[in-house]
């Protein structure tokens, strides 16, 4: 299972982008040469 969260201390940051179209609690899968939302099927290249 992947980990969306990264907890240090009392700190907790995110590890993984949430997806820009669909907001808060939708996060994106990586692949080697993109972003993608399950949900909306959004895509982001990633730059070379």
């Amino acid at each position: 299972m992947p980990k969306y969260y990264k907890v240090d201390g009392s700190s907790v940051s995110k590890t993984r982008k949430p997806c820009s179209r669909c907001g808060r609690g939708v996060f994106m899968s990586e692949h080697k040469d993109r972003r993608a939302c399950g949900k909306c099927g959004l895509t982001e290249f990633k730059g070379q």
